[in-house]
């Protein structure tokens, strides 16, 4: 009576827009048997797009629907499905609801068993060591009981370890951070692109900051401008700078 089924992300296409907050449903008369069908059916919603969200690599994900101690019974109306605690994909809780005369409230445990290709070290790295391309590769994994995995090895590049990192370990957001690249005080340069000109000027910075960072600088003018942390000792201004055919303000 309870399915379980792998499925890939590329066979749920149709469910890719529907937002989370939106419930599966299924008019009445609904059979008992059915009721974990609609609930499996929410789950697969939610994991897809979770997975999509999440940027995963080559997603693929199994679906258990577990049975409560209570005793189930048909819906002579419609029956919704929502989830009701989903941050762990391990171990969901999905509610089904009877709607009209009689109707009723039943709760499921619904487990999702999902791997990708994620990010993992693919050598030992020391605390505060930044990571480059070579440190990083990609392999499948399962995910289940992680939040906070990445499938894509360009946003790790240039972050390091709040501690050391081993080869094999999956890498997780929460063990990373971005290094500092400009320090409060430390001479800059400002690199300003407008379509194909850019110009590049000295200034100090007035705070510190990681890549992407928005910090205050003072150029060789004396003018405390806004400025995104670029690299290591460069930023660029949040405003392009005026063309000749600018007018000015």
């Amino acid at each position: 009576m309870f399915n379980k089924s792998i499925v890939t992300v590329s066979a749920l296409m149709s469910l890719c827009c529907i937002p989370f907050s939106v419930a599966w449903s299924a008019a009445g008369p609904v059979a008992a048997a059915q009721v974990p069908v609609i609930v499996e059916a929410a789950a697969r919603q939610h994991i897809a797009r979770w997975a999509e969200n999440a940027g995963l690599v080559e997603p693929q994900f199994g679906i258990t629907v577990v049975p409560g101690t209570r005793p189930l019974t048909g819906c002579a109306g419609p029956v919704t499905a929502q989830g009701a605690e989903t941050r762990l994909p391990a171990r969901m809780r999905f509610v089904a609801v009877c709607a009209g005369n009689n109707g009723w409230r039943y709760e499921f445990i619904v487990r999702a068993q999902v791997s990708a290709r994620i990010v993992v070290m693919a050598s030992d790295l020391a605390p505060g060591k930044v990571l480059a391309d070579e440190d990083v590769l990609l392999e499948r994994h399962d995910i289940s009981s992680i939040t906070d995995s990445i499938g894509d090895p360009g946003e790790v590049v240039g972050m390091s370890g709040k501690r050391g990192l081993r080869a094999g370990e999956v890498l997780r957001r929460a063990v990373l951070t971005a290094p500092t690249l400009v320090k409060r005080g430390q001479p800059v340069v400002i690199v300003a692109r407008h379509e194909q000109i850019e110009v590049s000027m000295a200034g100090d910075a007035l705070d510190s900051g990681a890549r992407g960072d928005v910090v205050r600088v003072r150029n060789a003018n004396g003018t405390v401008i806004r400025a995104r942390v670029a690299g290591a000792g460069t930023v660029t201004p949040l405003t392009a700078p005026a063309t000749a055919n600018s007018p000015s303000e």
